[in-house]
């Protein structure tokens, strides 16, 4: 018998058995501890959605290596999926964009808004672009996440939201805002079964909803 992920029950993801009748999913913790579905079990449970999928890779920095919180997301996502990348996301972007090319579907992570600036170029003028003037039409899943000065304040130059400045500059990106935990699988799945690239943005401030154990 195979392995079952643990964010997987009765062929379902965990994060899809949402409260319908009055009865709260247990996450292996106290009933009476959860009432809604948290943002940060529902990120986990998408990743793991995602990583179901034979063509799915998961490229960026921690991917691998703790250093961002979204590391804790991947924990049921095989490690033979994961390709680490050091800071280079013109790069990553463009590395991305080839392995969709080569049939892949490449979840491309970046930590913080700040980070995509440096991508700028790739994400505008290549992968949003190429549906524009050829054939093809490039899967990539770009996740982003949002920070927040609480917590931890990580200063001016890590806690902008782009979301809006990019979503006006690209043509054929699709652009999903996950404020809400029952938004997330649901916004993944669409990504994985949509004809061209998605790029989802995570609000960090909803991290704290994360369970203490």
């Amino acid at each position: 018998m195979g392995h079952t992920s643990p964010a997987i029950r009765d062929g379902r993801p965990r994060a899809l058995l949402q409260v319908q009748d009055g009865t709260a999913p247990r996450w292996n913790r106290p009933v009476r501890e959860i009432l809604i579905m948290e943002y940060f079990d529902a990120l986990t449970s998408a990743m793991t959605v995602l990583a179901q999928h034979p063509k799915t890779i998961f490229v960026g920095q921690g991917t691998k290596y703790a250093g961002t919180s979204l590391v804790d997301t991947l924990r049921d996502v095989p490690m033979e999926k994961r390709i680490e990348f050091p800071v280079a996301e013109d790069l990553q972007t463009g590395y991305c964009t080839g392995l969709s090319l080569g049939g892949w579907i490449p979840i491309c992570i970046f930590a913080r808004w700040n980070f995509v600036l440096c991508a700028a170029s790739q994400l505008v003028g290549h992968l949003d672009r190429i549906p524009l003037y050829s054939d093809y039409r490039p899967k990539v899943i770009i996740r982003v996440g949002a920070p927040h000065n609480y917590p931890l304040d990580a200063g001016p130059q890590h806690t902008d939201d782009f979301t809006d400045a990019f979503d006006m500059m690209f043509r054929t990106i699709s652009v999903e805002r996950l404020h809400r935990a029952d938004q997330i699988v649901p916004a993944y799945e669409r990504a994985l079964n949509r004809e061209g690239s998605t790029l989802l943005v995570e609000y960090t401030k909803f991290y704290s909803a994360k369970p203490r154990e």
